[in-house]
């Protein structure tokens, strides 16, 4: 399946210090049959298995596999700006421990750290290595930062035994790449609000009302947007997760934080999704220090805060669509509906917490309510999958 664009989107192709290193030349031959401009950058090691020439032969362009070189016409900087997707195969455990903790001191690792694409890695090693705890921690740290991972296969090693680290079958990495491309044109030219995480409600200087919101859900839902194409702005609470690569973040606190956030992005939204988990209600009065304890009875005295998702749905224009979201803990279908008809949104995801799913979990189950009062109910996924899954029905509401 080839690209259709006028200009070709360019493929990054990082080659590092594997046996299966000749792999990559038919992984470019094939990006090349398929449609797409390559570039190619060689690690050091890579170098003792195959050389620039055959690359330069098969890309047409200059291939990247001297840091300091003086023949080099354009940096590492120019060279990661202008891809589409950045792809490294085979990737050795070397690389991936580099690209999980910073490191840049080659070819590939430096414009590792310098792209802003889509990045999918292709490991190959001996089963032992790739199965070892460091190995596994370190692609689940690029994992969680939003690489594609084209798992090992089983088969013969190039150590002569039999196991799982085999590079992945040049098609099954061709199709990865297209798949990815595919859906990053879904979205382009759309902007996309995200909230996320919990809001804080200041007690006093060191106490304040919160919930166990972990944010994941809205993290994975602005990087599933950024992976679609579209102009992403992420509203986040206090959480412990680094912000999607390629997405634009706003950090709050409070719901009266986030409310304003929300206002000043929400009217050039086309899609607007409220994860976040705002605090109900606020303290009306905020003690300066610290509260010292008590015997006696202390009585906190709270407010309701804003209903930011029922304002912005009441303010939103046809073209505009809005999701909203609700956490329940029991009567999930009969409390979502009510909330789906008070709030007047295009789609509710609503689920209960507690059992491994829901708040601070990785998983989540799911069922999705729409305005025309179709339900959806998905299984038990990871929170990107299901990220994944509610921008598929988002973009079906679209194309009606």
């Amino acid at each position: 399946m080839g690209t259709t664009c006028s200009t070709p989107q360019e493929i990054l192709v990082g080659v590092t210090g594997s046996i299966a290193a000749y792999k990559a030349i038919e992984i470019v031959s094939g990006l090349k049959k398929s449609g797409f401009a390559v570039t190619v950058a060689l690690t050091p090691s890579a170098l003792k298995f195959v050389t620039p020439l055959t690359f330069e032969i098969l890309s047409g362009k200059e291939v990247y596999s001297e840091v300091f070189a003086e023949k080099t016409k354009v940096s590492h900087i120019e060279i990661a700006a202008r891809a589409s997707l950045f792809l490294v195969a085979p990737a050795t455990a070397n690389f991936i421990a580099k690209a999980a903790h910073g490191i840049a001191d080659d070819p590939v690792t430096l414009l590792y750290l310098s792209s802003n694409c889509p990045v999918v890695i292709a490991p190959a090693m001996n089963e032992r290595m790739f199965n070892h705890p460091a190995v596994q921690e370190n692609l689940e740290t690029l994992m969680r930062r939003g690489v594609i991972i084209v798992s090992p296969e089983e088969g013969r090693l190039a150590c002569g035994s039999t196991g799982k680290g085999r590079l992945a079958s040049v098609e099954k990495i061709i199709s990865t790449v297209e798949k990815l491309l595919k859906k990053r044109s879904t979205l382009k030219g759309k902007t996309v609000l995200v909230t996320a995480g919990p809001t804080q409600e200041k007690i006093d200087e060191i106490r304040y009302i919160s919930n166990y919101s972990s944010g994941k859900t809205g993290y994975a839902l602005a990087a599933e947007a950024f992976k679609r194409g579209a102009q992403v702005e992420l509203i986040s609470g206090p959480t412990n997760l680094e912000p999607p690569p390629g997405v634009n973040v706003t950090y709050v606190k409070t719901a009266l934080e986030m409310r304003k956030a929300c206002l000043d992005i929400f009217f050039r939204a086309d899609i607007t999704i409220m994860a976040a988990a705002v605090a109900d209600y606020r303290p009306v009065k905020k003690f300066d220090g610290k509260l010292k304890k008590s015997h006696n009875l202390i009585t906190l005295e709270l407010v309701e805060n804003p209903d930011i998702l029922k304002e912005l749905s009441s303010k939103k224009k046809k073209t505009q669509l809005i999701v909203g979201f609700a956490a329940e803990t029991s009567n999930l279908l009969e409390n979502a509906q009510v909330k789906l008809q008070e709030k007047k949104v295009d789609l509710l995801v609503a689920n209960l917490v507690g059992d491994g799913k829901g708040f601070g979990q990785d998983f989540n189950q799911v069922t999705l309510l729409f305005s025309d009062g179709r339900k959806h109910k998905l299984p038990l996924l990871p929170k990107e999958k299901v990220a994944e899954k509610i921008f598929d029905q988002i973009e079906k509401i679209l194309s009606n």
